[in-house]
C-alpha cells in the first residue's frame, strides 16, 4: 500500500502535478462518478427522442406546413373564432383560431405557446398524448416566431389569471396546428421589443428600445405592436368621427384634384412634377377647389385626402406629405358663424374618441405615457392680441404682426393650460402679413385679418379665414403676394358668378392623433411617413 501510494506520488511528480490527497482523490472520484451518470442520462434521453422520433407518428395528420392557398378549395367546414370570442366556447366544441405566433416555448412533452391575434393573445398548450405526438410538439416549438398558424383547440378555462395574455382566464388544448404562412427564422426586431414600455422613470425596467429608423426601416413588423394596432385604429376614428359629425350638420364631401397647374398657397414650399409637355404641381391644399364648391353652390363641404408639402423640415410634427381634414362653409354675415361650426366639431370628435376608442387610447398608454386630453365646451377663444399679451407677461418679447415660433407656440399652450385647464383652444385674428392670399383682411384693423388657427397642447393643427369672395379684390391680394393670376385664372372665374361669402379651414389628421395621444412624433402616427429623409418603405 505504501509503495502503490509512492508511485502514485511519484507519477505525480513526473507530470509536474502537486501529490493528491487522500481528501482530493475521494472528490475526483466522485466527480468523475457524477460526470459518468449526467453522460448516461444524456444518453438515454438522446436515444429516448430518437426513439421518439422514429417511432409510429400516430399524430401525422394534424400538423405540418399547409400547402400554399390559392383559393382552391373553401374548406367551409372550417368556422374560426376570433381570440376575444372564445370565452363563449369554454367547455364546449372544438374551435378553429388563426393567428400568429408571438412566443413559444418546449418544456419536456409539452410546448406552450402564445397565440396573437391584432392586439390580442391567447396561451396554447400541446401536451404528449392519445391525440398530440412527440413529433407535433416538437414541431409546434420550432415553429418561427410571427409565422401565421391556424389551430383547432379546445377552450378550456384555467384555475390562474394568465397575466401575459390579453385572455386572462382561459387557454386552448391544440389538436391540430397548421403553418400557413412561415416567417423567416431571424426577425430585424423583436415585437416584445418593440412593445416595451417607455418609460425613463422606471429605474429597474429593461433598457431595451428599438429605435425609431430601426423601426421605419421595418414598418410592417412594428405596426404589428398593441400600441401600434390601437393608434392606427384609433386615426381611422378620427376620420369616420370628422366625416359622420360633419354629414350630421350638412355637409357634402367631395374629392379635390392633387395635380395643380399653380401652387395654391404660393411660396417655394411646393413640389414641382413633369406634366406631359409641361410642368404641374402637388396640391399643397385642396383650398381653392373648396372654394369653388362653394361658388357651384354645394353651401358646405368637407374633404379627405393627401396634401403635399415642399418644407425642408426634419422636426418631430412635421411631414413632406400628410392627410388633410378639409372643410369649407358658406356663412351669413360673420366668419365666426364657421368658426364656431369648427370648434364644436373638434368637441364633437374629443368626446367621440373619449367615449367610443377607450380601449385605443388604454392600449397606447401601456406603452407611452399618455396624459388624458383635457378640452372645454364649448371651446374657448382668444384673440391673436391676447395671446401676444399672454407671452409678453411670461417675459417673451414678441412682435404684433410676428408669427408664433414653435416654442412660443408651446409655452402659450402651457400658460392657456395654466390658466384655463384647457389642452385645446383657438386663436383668433391673426396679423393680414403673415397670411395667404385669398385671406379676407379685418374691416375693423387693416393690420389684422378674419383668420383663426386652433392648438392642441400647445401645437398648431387647424389654419382657417374666412376667403375673398369678390374676384377684383382677389386679384389685387394675389398680385401683393407675388402670384401669377394667370395661373389661378379658373378659380378668380369662378367667383364672378356670384358667391357667397364663406370660411372653412385645414387639419392635419396625423398631427391631430399625435396631440390627442400626447405622443412626441408625428411619425408615430403616420403609417408610411413621408419626410426629407425618407421615401421608403
Amino acid at each position: 500500500m505504501v509503495e502503490e501510494k509512492e508511485n502514485t506520488a511519484s507519477a505525480n511528480a513526473a507530470a509536474g502535478q502537486e501529490p493528491v490527497s487522500k481528501k482530493g482523490a475521494k472528490k475526483q472520484a466522485k466527480a468523475a462518478k457524477k460526470a459518468e451518470q449526467k453522460a448516461g442520462t444524456a444518453a438515454a434521453l438522446a436515444a429516448e427522442d430518437a426513439a421518439g422520433d422514429n417511432a409510429a407518428d400516430h399524430a401525422s395528420a394534424r400538423y405540418g406546413l399547409s400547402e400554399m392557398i390559392q383559393s382552391k378549395d373553401k374548406r367551409s367546414e372550417r368556422e374560426f373564432v376570433s381570440v376575444p370570442e372564445l370565452n363563449a366556447h369554454v367547455g364546449k366544441s372544438l374551435v378553429w383560431v388563426r393567428g400568429r405566433v408571438h412566443t413559444s416555448r418546449s418544456k419536456g412533452k409539452q410546448c406552450f405557446l402564445i397565440l396573437r391575434q391584432q392586439s390580442s393573445t391567447v396561451q396554447c398548450i400541446l401536451a404528449v398524448g392519445d391525440i398530440i405526438s412527440k413529433q407535433m410538439v416538437k414541431f409546434a416549438g420550432n415553429i418561427p416566431k410571427e409565422s401565421i398558424i391556424d389551430i383547432q383547440a379546445k377552450p378550456v378555462s384555467v384555475p390562474t389569471r394568465i397575466e401575459s395574455c390579453t385572455e386572462q382566464l382561459l387557454e386552448l388544448c391544440v389538436e391540430q396546428i397548421f403553418v400557413i404562412s412561415q416567417a423567416k427564422a431571424q426577425l430585424p426586431l423583436q415585437i416584445e421589443d418593440a412593445s416595451r414600455p417607455e418609460n425613463a422613470d422606471d429605474a429597474e425596467g429593461l433598457n431595451i428600445r428599438v429605435n425609431q429608423d430601426t423601426r421605419l426601416d421595418n414598418r410592417v413588423l412594428d405596426l404589428r405592436t398593441p400600441a401600434n394596432q390601437a393608434i392606427f385604429r384609433l386615426e381611422a376614428g378620427v376620420c369616420r368621427l370628422f366625416r359622420d359629425i360633419l354629414t350630421e350638420k350638412g355637409f357634402t364631401e367631395i374629392h379635390t384634384p392633387k395635380i395643380i397647374s399653380a401652387a395654391s398657397e404660393g411660396g417655394a414650399n411646393v413640389f414641382t412634377v413633369s406634366y406631359f409637355k409641361d410642368s404641374a404641381y402637388l396640391a399643397q391644399s385642396p383650398q381653392l377647389y373648396k372654394q369653388m364648391a362653394i361658388a357651384a353652390d354645394f353651401d358646405k363641404v368637407y374633404t379627405v385626402g393627401a396634401v403635399f408639402r415642399a418644407e425642408d423640415s426634419n422636426t418631430h410634427r412635421h411631414l413632406t406629405e400628410f392627410v388633410g381634414l378639409d372643410l369649407e362653409m358658406a356663412f351669413k354675415y360673420h366668419y365666426h358663424e364657421v368658426l364656431h361650426t369648427i370648434g364644436n366639431t373638434f368637441t364633437a370628435i374629443f368626446k367621440g374618441l373619449r367615449d367610443k376608442y377607450s380601449r385605443e387610447i388604454e392600449a397606447v398608454g401601456q406603452q407611452y405615457k399618455v396624459e388624458p386630453f383635457k378640452f372645454l365646451e364649448p371651446p374657448l377663444i382668444l384673440q391673436f392680441a391676447e395671446g401676444v399679451a399672454m407671452l409678453r407677461e411670461a417675459g417673451i418679447e414678441t412682435g404684433d404682426e410676428e408669427d408664433l415660433s414653435t416654442p412660443n407656440e408651446k409655452l402659450l399652450g402651457r400658460l392657456v393650460k395654466a390658466k384655463y385647464d384647457t389642452d385645446f383652444y383657438i386663436l383668433d385674428k391673426f396679423p393680414l402679413s403673415i397670411r395667404p392670399f385669398y385671406t379676407m383682411p379685418d374691416p375693423n384693423n387693416p393690420i389684422y385679418s378674419n383668420s383663426y388657427d386652433m392648438f392642441m397642447r400647445g401645437e398648431e393643427i387647424l389654419s382657417g379665414a374666412q376667403r375673398i369672395h369678390d374676384p377684383e379684390y382677389l386679384i389685387e391680394r394675389a398680385k401683393h403676394h407675388g402670384i401669377d393670376t394667370t395661373k389661378i385664372a379658373a378659380y378668380i372665374e369662378s367667383f364672378r358668378y356670384g358667391c357667397p361669402p364663406h370660411a372653412g379651414g385645414g387639419i392635419g389628421m396625423e398631427r391631430v392623433v399625435m396631440l390627442y395621444l400626447g405622443l412626441d412624433n408625428i411619425r408615430k402616427t403616420s403609417m408610411f411617413p413621408r419626410d426629407p429623409k425618407r421615401l421608403t418603405p
